[in-house]
């Protein structure tokens, strides 16, 4: 919608706000959750995010114009199905760490399902006149490199999330943690939001300077400092406070530079295809992540404890320090094939 009714230069500056935005609604979404799951328990909390999405829904329906003229309305309704039987898949065996240990043979049929689900997917996009996604733009070696530096980007962004907050709440019996409520947990996520609204109002002027694939690869290299420094120093609060926060930084500048790689290659039509795909690769990164972070600290937890051991939060950021690494290289390598691209 961006693209159909702004200018070009604003447009790819609204694309990348757009982009930033759901930084804030992670920062403030973790606390008020939490501050309604305490007296209320977890339903509580899932009817906030029924009435917010409902608000959104009603939001949207009621403010954003018309497509425009020749422009599509169909929706791809068999692909849509099938994508969503399939990260339903995904997710489940991500999340479900018991059923890998004590159902080993479903957990297997379940991931060659997905498998399966997620070929049907690619056919059923590549014959439809209308595909949800079109997988033959997603092939494009940029947008397949950008696609691949979001997923492993969010797993190494929402590990770290994961493990601080975790961390915040572990009680001093443990010994280590902070032992603070859900509520105030969440709280130390607001140097996230803030400095990520930060990172995603500077990063549209570093852009005229500074190539998008070398602003991925340099804002992974921040996120990696958020893990380096929460492997090093976290015995005080505001340790944690600053590890959030270079994380935020780090979140709002990939964030935002991540739809300039793609829409440098992607045709006008095509934008909310491929903006749409690269945030199921984030949000499928994002869970693994968590489910990452979770196995990590399980393995860490010795029998008959409670609490995994300190030393288990300082394996999984090491983890999370080799995912980034990777991000980093794959925006290196996305910025080392743009002159010839350029050229060609």
């Amino acid at each position: 919608m961006a693209r159909d009714h702004l200018p070009g230069e604003h447009s790819a500056a609204v694309i990348a706000l757009i982009s930033v935005v759901s930084i804030i609604g992670a920062g403030v979404g973790y606390p008020l959750a939490a501050l309604l799951a305490e007296p209320g328990g977890v339903r509580a909390a899932y009817g906030l995010g029924l009435v917010v999405t409902a608000a959104a829904l009603l939001t949207a329906w009621r403010s954003m114009p018309e497509a425009p003229e020749g422009r599509s309305a169909h929706v791809d309704v068999a692909g849509a199905v099938v994508l969503a039987a399939a990260l339903l898949l995904v997710l489940l065996l991500a999340g479900e760490r018991n059923l890998w240990s004590r159902h080993l043979a479903v957990a297997a049929g379940l991931a060659a399902v997905a498998v399966v689900l997620l070929c049907a997917w690619a056919v059923i996009e590549l014959r439809s006149t209308t595909p949800l996604v079109d997988v033959r733009a997603v092939r494009h070696p940029a947008v397949a490199g950008a696609n691949l530096a979001m997923f492993v980007g969010g797993i190494g962004m929402y590990l770290l999330l994961t493990l601080i907050t975790r961390y915040a709440q572990t009680p001093h019996g443990a010994g280590y943690g902070f032992g603070l409520t859900t509520f105030v947990a969440g709280l130390v996520l607001i140097p996230f939001s803030v400095l990520g609204f930060v990172a995603g109002k500077l990063t549209p002027r570093v852009r005229t300077r500074i190539a998008d694939p070398l602003l991925l690869a340099g804002s992974a290299v921040v996120v990696g400092g958020g893990f380096a420094l929460f492997a090093a120093a976290r015995s005080d609060l505001a340790e944690l406070f600053a590890a959030m926060g270079v994380l935020g930084f780090g979140v709002g500048g990939f964030s935002a530079a991540m739809p300039g790689v793609i829409l440098a290659v992607t045709p006008k039509s095509e934008t909310s295809s491929a903006m749409s795909f690269n945030y199921v690769v984030r949000s499928v990164g994002y869970s693994l992540g968590s489910a990452i972070g979770g196995l990590i600290l399980a393995a860490g937890t010795g029998p008959g404890h409670l609490f995994p051991d300190d030393s288990a939060y300082t394996t999984a950021a090491l983890a999370g320090i080799g995912a980034m690494a990777i991000t980093t290289l794959t925006g290196l390598a996305l910025a080392r094939r743009r002159p010839s691209e350029a050229n060609s």
